[in-house]
């Protein structure tokens, strides 16, 4: 049997009792860090939240931003491709003038306008010859062109080709306010040649005509014109194209044909007149062209030729009482020199008792003068003849005998100031006409050969 001491588990119980207040102190001291490190922990996480709450606005207002700022430099790049495109297509606006609706005031098309240029021919145009040509241009006049009797008409450009602008035709055109028309012009016609050998037919395209005289003095439109075609020296056989109202600057724009055999293109030659349909007939024929048909570069019957003619009066030769003037003109193509001989002037006028002259040479071009010459003072003979026997030479280009004129004066010297006894002037189109006309062109065509006439004087 065993006895057990009650000492050692009083001990024990004791020990037990003083290790579990033990562990209630501990417990006690470490619970309130516990709390502290989960409060702290939650702080954390609702800072954290916050922070979440102001990023993700931040990113959206910065994207649409973004987009925006793109959305408007787009715009602003646009809106300058398009400034930039309108002031190119002004740039290569094109001015028609006049309208054919009826307007008088010049009109703008900034529409892009595709052509392409048929191959041309140009002997009288001399502003045309720098025409550039389309190899590529494909013409087929045959299926254009009229195919019944010589009377019938079609539309000008159907000799170019169907769909095609001929740009050249209307050039120069668009200044007709800084042309300077001289004194007594009736008026310019503009019109196209082609012969066709295999067919026989000569085609003349009516363009246009500007500056024809008005019937009311001081208005531009009361002019009605229409142009009929003569076939010389047959002026029973006639062609005429249509009537345009109220204009003085008509567009006819019309294609008229003839039958011409080869052995009549070398005789016969091509008159131009132009009529005022709304005048009297005794005043209705304004004035006229002519062209020698055997002048006209046939070759293949592919090429058109254009042609700007003045007008002219019939003129009838008249003898004048203030004298006659002998004058020789040579040119020299080469040099591009143009000689002028002052050879002798009878019949003269004088006043007074001094019988004595000279002769002033004024060449001028844009009826502006450019050079003066005269010869020396001479003292007539018996018959009012007087002898000068004098040359002169000036400077002029191919591209110049167009606008060039030169004039001749005749003054007789007295003591005091010189009085004008008369004068003639020998140029082209836009300054000469009949015999003085003539001479010119015969000098300007013979190069190097002496062409000399006598011209008659006039106040």
């Amino acid at each position: 049997m065993i006895v057990l001491s009650k000492t050692p588990s009083k001990k024990i119980f004791h020990s037990t009792l003083e290790m579990l207040s033990l562990d209630k102190d501990v417990a006690s001291t470490f619970q309130p860090k516990a709390t502290e490190s989960v409060a702290a922990r939650q702080q954390t996480f609702d800072g954290a939240f916050n922070g979440q709450e102001y990023f993700y606005p931040l990113i959206i207002a910065s994207i649409g931003l973004t987009v925006f700022l793109v959305t408007v430099a787009v715009v602003l790049v646009r809106k300058h491709r398009i400034k930039r495109e309108d002031s190119a297509n002004k740039a290569s606006s094109i001015l028609v003038y006049p309208s054919q609706q009826g307007s008088l005031q010049p009109q703008f098309l900034t529409k892009e306008i595709h052509f392409s240029l048929p191959p041309l021919r140009s002997t009288s145009l001399g502003d045309l010859h720098e025409t550039e040509q389309d190899s590529d241009v494909d013409i087929e006049t045959e299926s254009l062109l009229p195919t019944t009797q010589h009377n019938q008409r079609s539309h000008s450009f159907s000799c170019y080709g169907l769909g095609v602008i001929e740009p050249a035709l209307y050039k120069n055109t668009l200044d007709l306010d800084d042309i300077q028309w001289p004194d007594g012009h009736i008026g310019r016609i503009w019109f196209s040649l082609r012969y066709e050998p295999s067919t026989e037919k000569l085609l003349v395209s009516l363009l246009k005509a500007k500056n024809l005289p008005s019937r009311t003095l001081g208005t531009v439109n009361s002019c009605d014109p229409y142009v009929r075609l003569h076939l010389m020296p047959d002026e029973r056989r006639y062609l005429q194209s249509k009537q345009k109202k109220k204009t003085c600057n008509p567009y006819f724009d019309e294609t008229l044909v003839f039958h011409v055999s080869p052995k009549d293109m070398s005789d016969h030659y091509l008159k131009l007149t132009v009529i005022d349909g709304g005048r009297t007939k005794r005043r209705a024929e304004i004035g006229h062209v002519t062209y020698l048909l055997k002048e006209l570069e046939i070759g293949d019957g592919s090429e058109q030729q254009l042609f700007k003619l003045d007008l002219e009066k019939e003129t009838t030769e008249i003898r004048s009482d203030l004298g006659e003037l002998l004058i020789s003109l040579v040119y020299n193509e080469n040099l591009c020199r143009l000689t002028a001989t002052v050879i002798e002037a009878r019949r003269l006028k004088f006043q007074g008792d001094k019988h004595e002259a000279y002769v002033r040479l004024t060449l001028n071009q844009h009826y502006k003068s450019v050079k003066e010459k005269r010869t020396r003072v001479v003292r007539s003979a018996q018959e009012s003849v007087a002898t000068f026997t004098e040359g002169f030479n000036f400077k002029l280009t191919p591209s110049q005998m167009d606008i060039t004129s030169l004039a001749f004066h005749i003054f007789q010297s007295t003591s005091g100031y010189d009085k004008l006894i008369g004068k003639c002037v020998l140029g082209s189109y836009m300054f000469a006409r009949g015999k003085a006309l003539i001479h010119w062109n015969t000098a300007m065509a013979n190069s190097m050969e002496q062409s000399q006439q006598w011209h008659v004087l006039c106040e």
